[in-house]
Order: C-alpha cells, then structure tokens, then sequence
C-alpha cells in the first residue's frame, strides 16, 4: 500500500521533532532552536504539551529523580507581561488536563501550527523560492559572461604579442 505523500512529510517531520525533543537537554543549539520555534509560533512540542514525556528530564515517570519532571521548558509558557521571566512556570504541568494547563501553557502542538504558517505563507515562500532562483540563473549567466570576457582579453594580448614580434621595429 502506498501511502499519500503529504502523509509522509509529516511522519517524518513528527520522528524528526520527537528526536529533537528527547535530546532538548543534550545540545544547547538544539535547545535554543525549540525554545526560539516554541515561542514564535506559541505552541508546545510536536503534537501537544505532554509529548515532552519523550525527553528523559520531563518524563512524568515516577521513578525520575529530574526535578523538571512532569514539567515544560519555559519556551511553552505563556508570557505575563512581568519583567522577570519565570523559567519554572511549566513544572507539573504534564499532570493537568488540558483545561487546567491552558491558563499556563501553550497547549497547542507545534507541527499543526508550522504547517498553517506554512499554508498561509505559500505564496511569500514561493515567491522567495523562485526569486533566488532568479537571481541565481543571473549570477550563473554574469558569471559565463566574464570568463568570455577574460578569455577575449587572452586572446586579443597573444594576438598582439604575435603581431610585434612579425613586425620588426625600424
């Protein structure tokens, strides 16, 4: 059977967040990437807040000593307008039903939230696709244009040394 491939993209993109979730705490660029696509798009991991179950120091296991268990990184919270951020504001928060966790957290997965500002946006991000495509085409031909040029200027200085060496000087 095979399967749709719009279905695929997003199989892959799902596997894809979800490795980069169980190793949030283990590469600080890859933190800072979720903590930066998490509070853009206002949303908590792939599908919903309690897939960071899948990270070894937010499992909701009892047996996890992490004192981040059961929690969020601060990236899914929602922001008060307090001057001091909160980084402990989604502890616990795996625990709730999605009602009580809505008033603290971004219940909302980021994937679905990708894929609409992916929709909403086809046309800018179509236009910016072909636009480089464009420019890269102009640069490619500029490019060809200067090495006839340059082999024009080889040829027409070797043509010129030839000349002065048959004419003798007088």
């Amino acid at each position: 059977m095979v399967s749709h491939p719009v279905s695929q993209v997003m199989e892959k993109a799902t596997l894809l967040m979800g490795q980069a979730i169980s190793h949030y705490r283990d590469n600080l660029d890859l933190q800072n990437l979720i903590d930066y696509i998490q509070k853009k798009f206002k949303c908590c991991e792939v599908h919903s807040y309690k897939d960071w179950s899948q990270n070894i120091y937010f499992d909701c296991q009892d047996s996890n000593p992490s004192l981040e268990r059961c929690a969020v990184p601060f990236s899914c919270c929602l922001r008060d307008k307090e001057a001091i951020l909160n980084t402990m504001c989604g502890y616990g928060t795996q625990s709730l039903k999605a009602w009580q966790a809505e008033s603290r957290v971004y219940i909302e997965g980021c994937l679905a939230k990708i894929v609409r500002w992916g929709q909403n946006n086809l046309l800018l991000v179509a236009g910016l696709a072909i636009g480089l495509l464009v420019l890269e085409i102009v640069i490619f031909f500029l490019a060809v244009m200067l090495i006839y040029q340059i082999d024009f200027i080889i040829q027409k200085r070797t043509s010129t040394k030839r000349r002065r060496k048959d004419c003798p000087e007088k």
